[in-house]
This record gives C-alpha cells, sequence and structure tokens, in this order.
C-alpha cells in the first residue's frame, strides 16, 4: 500500500499535525537531518530513500533509488563535522549517502540475510552498526568497505540495535528471541547483559539520552518496557497501552521523562 510522512508538534494541549506528506509505497523509517530542523529522509518498501521538505507543500525533493528491494532503516550521523546518512535493505546492503549527492557514497556488503536496522555510532566519526536477519550485529567504518567486527549477536534474526550514549564501547540488540543483549566492542565473546521478560520479538530498542544504564524496548507482545541494566531487577516498569504490535519508539533529546 502507500505510506504517508506525518510531522506532528506538540503543543500544551493536544498534538498537532504539521504537514503530511504521501509516498507511493510503505514508509519504513524516517530521519531528521543533524543540519537543516525543516528536511527529513525516509526509506520505503520500493527500495529508495526520499528527502523532504517541511518548507515545501509538495515532495520529495530528491528521491534515492538504488537499494533493490525494501529500504528498512535510515539513519543521519550524530557526530559534528560531518552530514552523512546510512540506510539498511533487504537487498543485505547498507549504503552511505551525502544528501547534497546524487547517488550514494559507497555500499557495505558482508550480510548474508536482510538488514533490519543501521545506526551510527554517537561517539565515532564514520561508524555504524548494522543489525540483520542473518542472526549478527556488525559494525562498519565508512573509511574501508569491509566490516571491522562481526558480532554473532543472537540464535534469532537481530531486528534492532542500539548505542549507549554514554559509552562508545557498547551497544544493545534485540531480537526473534525475546531477549534484549549488551555488547561491549573490546571483548565480544559473550553479552556484558541479557534482558528477559518480552514474550514475542523486540521490535526496537533505544537507549536513554540521560542515563547511562536505562533503555526502552518494544516488541510484538504489544508492550513497551524500561530497564535498567545495571540493577539486579534491571526491569523497571512495563507498560500495556497498545492493543496491537507495538514497532517502534523514541526518547526524547528534551524531555528526560518523554517517550
Amino acid at each position: 500500500g502507500c505510506g504517508t510522512l506525518a510531522v506532528l508538534e506538540q503543543n500544551e494541549a493536544e498534538i498537532v499535525l504539521l504537514r503530511s506528506f504521501d509516498w507511493n509505497d510503505g514508509l519504513f523509517d524516517v530521519t531528521w537531518s543533524e543540519n537543516n530542523e525543516n528536511v527529513l529522509i525516509t526509506c520505503s518498501g520500493d527500495g529508495s530513500l526520499q528527502i523532504w521538505d517541511m518548507a515545501k507543500t509538495k515532495g520529495p525533493l530528491q528521491v534515492y533509488k538504488e537499494h533493490t528491494l525494501e529500504a528498512y532503516s535510515v539513519d543521519w550521523s550524530q557526530t559534528r563535522g560531518e552530514q552523512l546518512v546510512v540506510s539498511g535493505s533487504w537487498d543485505q546492503t547498507a549504503k552511505l549517502w551525502d544528501p547534497a549527492v546524487g547517488k550514494s557514497l559507497c555500499t557495505f556488503k558482508g550480510h548474508e540475510g536482510v538488514i533490519y536496522s543501521t545506526i551510527w555510532s554517537p561517539h565515532i566519526p564514520g561508524c555504524f552498526a548494522s543489525a540483520s536477519g542473518d542472526q549478527t550485529l556488525r559494525i562498519w567504518d565508512v573509511k574501508t568497505p569491509g566490516v571491522k567486527l562481526v558480532i554473532p549477536a543472537h540464535q534469532a534474526e537481530v531486528l534492532s540495535c542500539d548505542w549507549c550514549k554514554y559509552d562508545e564501547n557498547l551497544l544493545v540488540t534485540g531480537a526473534v528471541d525475546c531477549s534484549l543483549k549488551g555488547w561491549d566492542l573490546r571483548n565480544i565473546r559473550q553479552p556484558v547483559f541479557v534482558l528477559l521478560g518480552h514474550t514475542y520479538a523486540i521490535r526496537r530498542v533505544k537507549v536513554s539520552p540521560f542515563h547511562a544504564t536505562i533503555l526502552a524496548s518494544c516488541s510484538y507482545d504489544f508492550t513497551v518496557r524500561f530497564w535498567d541494566f545495571s540493577k539486579p531487577n534491571p526491569l523497571l516498569e512495563t507498560v500495556e497501552h497498545h492493543t496491537e504490535f507495538t514497532c517502534g519508539l523514541d526518547l526524547s533529546l528534551h524531555n528526560r521523562g518523554q517517550v
């Protein structure tokens, strides 16, 4: 079916629709520009990336069609001094983009399954992680086309990963085996922690921008869960307010209590 990008604003009373853009295929992920507050990039089921400008009524500004299957993940680099975008696809490749250039800068091959998640390191320039159906988490460096590190993270498809904002060597993965695992890049033989509690596949994990050991996850079990992996009983809270698969979540950079 068709997809819609909805840009929303929260005021005191309610959430208001600011702008809405339609695309002729499902939209799977979205990332804000880090250098222009009006620009967003989405990725879609037809394998393309779309650049949108909220200042324009129609869109998209540009479309990049290089992936041969669904483009499932897109992320804008967080480190200062570079404006790079990474996309991950069901065609088993990740691609590097400069939004000012009309084609991809580089293609990263190595995964043996679909890529579900591609996330930039918030600390290390030019470094990103990818999570895949081949049961691995992989670390890449944009300066070298080959994979830097392969972590056999789960014995199941890995659907999501995120970096710790306070430790450049720590990542968290979430998988179809219902578990979350923490990984230290300096020693990948075993996870730093394993968090159990979800009863179906974990679709998205996000690490807190305010607390070094707090993270949130959501799942096909309809729940959102909050964890503190430094505690003996790490599960802080289970929220059961959704009545369907919970496919995405994010934590506010401005309001430490808002998800």
